[in-house]
């Protein structure tokens, strides 16, 4: 025992003084068959290369596994893929941890996963990961300079084989990676880099293969390396997704001539194609995004539009390349019509719109992407969407005209990304909106950069962009518009801190295919931090920061002469503690602030007073049965209007099985005090309201999974909002408020949002699956102040909800397997 510990830290100081020797594992090939079952029990492996000696870096930075819990684990190739298996020991059953969560779903799991780094540039890779339920999970991983983790894109799936045992030892693992499922180049011999991590959650202790230490910048830039695989070929990747659905949809119109109940059959298809070793052609036909999660919609006071999640795959697969810049919001393809309006604004008094669609219909999209072997990354996507338009009816003669609210339009993005030496790129991404019907268009092109020092240490990043609107009439000019970035910061070791700066003229606008909420700013920002990342005392990780921000106008608005917008003093205190709990205290203090936006019309400025803001949150040790998360943050303001809000979440989970959990999340918002726009008059003046505002937002969650190949979940939603408006003001030039009185209208709001989505998944075959989707959903408004939940609630419910059925197939075909198949049978 007392060698061990002397080993132990040994290596931790040889770990922290960043003078460990990174790990190499002997490329071995097998010519022997393998059953993947999870029992490793062919000769082949006796012949596979051993990774062992497994190495912790959380909670204990270096400390080696103990002989109890330790992990074997064996790799080898063949002409077809690569073998991964092994052990992971535990001193019994009870001491793994795992539930199934889906495929991608993570759940309180142990796992063991494999990251190969095939172009060993330290910026790009691939993992593979299996749990002891046999679930897989996948994900491609960039180096991100300012996070010491990295990017995860688990939206990427591959189809590979696994298979578990579990066993009084622990749990036994085989995996079976096809070469279709990675990206690599066509060299005879080739050395990639590799890392194995393991992770156990009930002590949230954390291995892997080759010494990690948390306080590097980087996870790929402290790998291993697997050597000497030799005379491996990339094949031809061509894969298809043919899809077949049905839905049906009830709404209660109870209309002469119009029917409740509508249907709807569709087939397409989504390919995928290697066009070489490194680049892959992804094409959806006849897209059909039917069956994604309903969007959380909520009441939106602020000047600036809500952001909704991305749900469609296609749009979140493999898109790490498309994220450069910051300037694609996917939602745009086939989202809102830029003339929606323009239908409402050409109604005549005998006429009434019969329908008015909000999305638009996407026709087809594709995307090629991937790098080649000298870390040239290339992305390309393509997407058009249909023109879509609104149906108005003569009610005297029945006659029904059209008006286009959204032109043929064409998206496309293209992206250069090269990685070079000492973990840095270059980088250009463009971004055109092409239109037709006389509309105008949309260019964005932006360069980016990211150097560190040999040592990974310090990092100076920057960008510049400009934006042309370019329009189709003689009576408005194209609009050129210009954005830049540029930091410096010390992202590895205990210490670290972060400059930039971020300037935006007042005619930049990347709006049209990204989300964009206003230009004309020139911000500062400032971050200092210190970590604890050794166990001590309480603790096992504790994180101290200070932050700060300044923000003005870059140019100035109308007759206002202050740029000055608002500035921010923050400090923030996290910890884990030895327990396994996490927990964080934060304080804000925000000086007088002038908001340039929230009037709704240029050249008014609204002046807010100052603010602090005081609150933390709490999340409890996720292994357990029950874990809660518990977050609370009150901002006080200091003005005429003693303006206060109190921002509380609440979330719980009980797993009653591996199989079965419940997961109820609650936000609360309560803002008894607060100050905000209400309308522009018929005479211009800008009204604001002291009001009072009661939000809560409500979600249960359901999942039961039959296998790791077969799940059941159901969510529910319920979104409340009432405005109350106590007392109006009009805005004065200045920026301060006067009463008024003479307002006819209480301009109150009650809005609700409920929504189901009920989903079954069943993978019949790999990458094959079969979907039924139930959604409904329901909105309930009105001018009533009335903010008792359950009254709210039950007007929802009684309201007319609509309701939709759908089924989708879902078949893989692999050209390599249907290849292999009919040579068997000849």
């Amino acid at each position: 025992m007392c060698c061990l510990t002397v080993a132990t830290t040994l290596l931790t100081t040889t770990i922290l003084s960043g003078q460990i020797t990174p790990k190499k594992l002997p490329a071995q090939r097998t010519n022997k068959h393998v059953t993947i079952d999870g029992k490793l029990n062919e000769a082949a492996w006796q012949d596979a290369a051993k990774a062992e000696e497994y190495v912790e870096f959380r909670p204990v930075i270096g400390r080696k596994e103990s002989y109890e819990n330790r992990t074997e684990s064996f790799l080898m190739y063949d002409d077809q893929g690569i073998y991964f298996g092994g052990t992971c020991y535990e001193r019994s059953i009870d001491s793994i941890a795992k539930e199934l969560a889906g495929r991608d779903g993570f759940g309180m799991n142990d796992y063991i996963g494999l990251i190969f780094d095939t172009y060993n540039d330290q910026l790009n890779g691939f993992e593979y990961f299996v749990t002891p339920l046999g679930e897989q999970w996948d994900a491609k991983m960039t180096s991100n300079q300012n996070s010491n983790n990295g990017g995860e894109d688990f939206s990427w799936n591959a189809v590979w084989k696994s298979a578990v045992v579990l066993h009084d030892k622990g749990w036994s693992f085989e995996m079976f990676l096809p070469y279709s499922a990675i990206r690599f180049s066509k060299d005879k011999v080739q050395d990639w880099g590799l890392n194995i991590t393991r992770r156990r959650r009930k002590t949230e202790q954390q291995y892997t293969w080759n010494a990690i230490d948390p306080n590097v910048n980087g996870f790929l830039t402290q790998e291993g390396t697997w050597t000497g695989i030799t005379d491996i070929k990339p094949p031809l990747r061509l894969q298809l997704s043919p899809y077949f659905s049905v839905y049906g949809n009830h709404f209660p119109i109870n209309q002469v001539g119009q029917n409740n109940w509508n249907s709807q059959v569709s087939g397409g298809l989504d390919l995928k194609l290697g066009l070489n070793q490194a680049f892959t052609l992804d094409a959806t036909l006849i897209p059909d995004f039917g069956q994604v999660q309903s969007d959380n919609q909520v009441l939106n006071l602020t000047p600036f539009e809500v952001k909704f999640n991305e749900n469609r795959a296609f749009f979140t697969e493999g898109t790490e390349l498309f994220g450069k810049g910051n300037l694609v919001y996917s939602r745009r393809i086939g989202g809102r019509p830029i003339n929606l309006h323009k239908a409402y604004e050409n109604v005549d008094s005998n006429e009434k719109i019969l329908s008015n669609p909000n999305e638009s219909k996407l026709i087809n999209a594709s995307k090629i992407s991937g790098r080649t072997k000298n870390g040239l990354g290339i992305g390309v996507l393509n997407a058009v969407t249909r023109a879509q338009h609104a149906m108005i009816e003569n009610l005297e003669t029945k006659s029904i005209r059209q008006v286009e609210t959204d032109p043929l339009t064409n998206y496309n993005i293209v992206v250069l990304d090269q990685t070079l030496k000492n973990n840095s790129s270059v980088s250009f991404i463009n971004t055109s909106v092409i239109r037709g019907s006389g509309n105008y268009n949309a260019n964005v092109s932006s360069g980016l950069f990211s150097f560190s020092d040999k040592k990974n240490r310090y990092n100076l990043r920057g960008s510049a962009a400009l934006s042309n609107l370019s329009y189709k009439t003689e009576d408005k000019r194209n609009i050129l518009g210009y954005s830049h970035s540029l930091g410096f910061g010390k992202n590895s070791g205990r210490f670290t801190f972060n400059f930039s700066q971020e300037l935006t003229d007042t005619k930049y606008n990347s709006n049209d295919l990204g989300y964009f909420t206003n230009n004309n700013f020139i911000n500062h920002y400032f971050y200092v931090g210190y970590r604890y990342t050794e166990p001590k005392g309480w603790y096992n990780r504790l994180f101290l920061n200070f932050n700060s921000s300044v923000s003005s106008l870059f140019s100035p608005i109308g007759n206002i002469e202050s740029t000055y917008q608002n500035s921010r003093l923050q400090v923030n205190i996290n910890a884990q503690t030895k327990s396994l709990h996490w927990f964080g205290i934060m304080l804000n203090y925000r000086p007088k602030e002038n908001d340039f936006y929230e009037p709704r019309t240029s050249g008014f400025l609204f002046t807010r007073g100052t603010s602090v803001t005081l609150g933390g949150w709490i999340e409890s040790n996720s292994a357990k049965k029950y874990s809660f998360v518990l977050e609370a943050f009150e901002r006080k303001f200091f003005n005429f209007y003693d303006a206060n809000g109190l921002d509380l979440f609440i979330g719980q989970t009980y797993r009653f099985s591996s199989k079965f959990s419940v997961n109820l999340r609650l936000g609360l918002t309560p803002r008894p005090r607060g100050v905000g726009y209400t309308t522009t008059l018929p005479d211009q003046t800008i009204l604001f309201a002291l009001r009072k505002v009661s939000t809560l937002d409500n979600v249960l969650s359901l999942k039961y999974n039959f296998t790791n190949k077969m799940g059941l979940t159901f969510r529910a939603r319920h979104y409340t909002s009432v405005v109350e408006n106590k007392e109006f003001f009009t805005l004065n030039g200045d920026g301060t408020l006067s009463p008024k009185s003479e307002v006819t209208q209480n301009y109150n709001r009650n809005v609700n949002y409920f929504n189901i989505d009920m989903v079954y998944t069943w993978q019949f075959a790999p990458g094959s699956f079969l979907n039924a989707v139930w959604k409904n959903a329901t909105y309930y408004g009105s001018d009533s102040a009335q903010d008792r939940y359950f009254e709210n609630l039950g007007n929802t419910l009684d309201a007319d909800q609509n309701n939709n059925l759908s089924l989708k197939v879902i078949y893989f075909l692999d050209y390599l397997q249907l290849k292999g198949k009919k040579k068997g049978r000849e």
